[in-house]
């Protein structure tokens, strides 16, 4: 029997759920889907469980309508500025000198062994590197001869509070959490090949209200962060600047917006009805875009601000590559290679099949990732050795599934 996986991206602007199937080697095909305008939501955080609640609900309703299929669980995306992370080490002794899966439980055990606030939660434990009796650089160290395993862990928390308001609102829609997956891990199942990961490469998910960064070095992550900013903020500098309401800033933005002024032509209008104004008015639209490029530097200098505070500004040969749906807006591209002074492209989730028209579009990297990440996530399962000792023990494995997803 196919599987079938589920993935509610709860987004500052949209709430995208998907329904997909795995099929042969581990292609997607896309059976449902709901997009819903998001309500409740500010900078990836609920702010209305009840709005938040409904727009999840209608999403939710949407897919299953499409798919025909009751959705009872489902990955659920998190973004917003409480998203913390921190690197830390654990030790344990190896007693017959092969490494078990026991064994590298017990490392991450202890790696997780930090100080954390009663207030947070942990969210992700992910392995990025293994050492072997001091040999470094060891991927997999299942079966391995040694005495001492190392394991050095990058872990990655949020607010208790508001994991609980996030959970709340999917429960109230009839859904189970499976799992939280922070935006840009999920967003890089889909947009980053394996080269980008081995080289050290950094994925951006620009979203309506927060960008968020995760940053890939000899294939694993290293570091992950959110910025409390995205193109709402750009959207709310074009309303102020034409003193406009927001949804039609908004439509402005999309529709005549450009991050590069200098790419505009000079004599390029577009007419508004501004606040207090009783016919249109002419703009310039390379006003528009001053607006625009002024915010959008100003998002790329925190993100190379947070790259160098990870000091890992000097190892990502593969650049940055920019998802979601502010990476969409015309010239940013550009402006972003200017600003960082790397290369940068844009990707968006490819090679679907079925309901797969409307997520052609960066915008529903995160979406589309959920489904990838349940996929690899399954790999990874399916790839131990685990196997043979769950056939003889099967609660071990499901202690060490357990402990991999907090």
């Amino acid at each position: 029997m196919d599987e079938i996986i589920v993935g509610i991206d709860v987004g500052t602007t949209k709430i995208c759920t998907l329904v997909g199937r795995v099929e042969a080697e581990g292609q997607i095909r896309i059976l449902g889907l709901g997009i819903e305008p998001s309500a409740g939501m500010k900078k990836g955080v609920v702010v209305d469980l009840k709005a938040a609640s409904e727009a999840i609900r209608r999403s939710v309703e949407k897919a299953e309508q499409t798919s025909g299929l009751e959705i009872a669980a489902a990955l659920v995306s998190l973004a917003g500025s409480n998203v913390a992370s921190v690197n830390s080490r654990g030790a344990v002794a190896v007693p017959h000198g092969q490494i078990e899966a026991v064994d590298i439980v017990r490392a991450l055990d202890q790696a997780q062994a930090i100080a954390i606030p009663n207030d947070r939660e942990i969210v992700h434990i992910i392995q990025r590197d293994f050492s072997v009796d001091g040999q470094g650089g060891i991927r997999s160290p299942l079966g391995m001869h040694g005495y001492r395993l190392e394991v050095e862990a990058h872990i990655i928390t949020a607010s208790a509070a508001a994991l609980g308001n996030l959970r709340e609102c999917v429960r109230a829609a009839g859904v189970e959490v499976v799992q939280f997956v922070l935006n840009p891990l999920a967003s890089a199942e889909v947009v980053l090949t394996e080269q980008e990961r081995q080289l050290g490469v950094a994925v951006c998910d620009m979203g309506g209200g927060t960008t968020d960064l995760a940053i890939y070095v000899d294939g694993n992550v290293w570091h992950t962060m959110v910025l409390a900013v995205g193109g709402n903020h750009i959207t709310q500098d074009i309303a102020h600047g034409l003193r406009l309401p927001f949804n039609q800033a908004e439509e402005v933005k999309i529709q005549y917006g450009h991050a590069l002024r200098r790419a505009v032509n000079t004599e390029e209008v577009f007419t508004i009805r501004p606040f207090g104004e009783e016919q249109d008015v002419e703009i310039l639209r390379q006003d528009l875009a001053y607006i625009i490029q002024a915010r959008v530097e100003e998002m790329f200098l925190l993100i190379l601000q947070e790259i160098k505070r990870s000091g890992f500004d000097g190892l990502l040969p593969a650049g940055l590559v920019l998802t979601g749906g502010s990476s969409a807006l015309p010239g940013i591209r550009q402006l972003a290679a200017e600003v960082l002074g790397m290369p940068v492209r844009i990707a968006k989730p490819e090679n679907l099949q079925g309901m797969a028209d409307r997520l052609g579009s960066p915008a529903y990297s995160t979406s589309v990732g959920l489904l990838q990440w349940a996929i690899s996530m399954r790999a990874q399962e399916l790839n131990s050795r685990m196997h043979r000792r769950a056939e003889r023990n099967p609660s071990r494995l499901w202690e060490w599934l357990r402990r991999l997803l907090p």
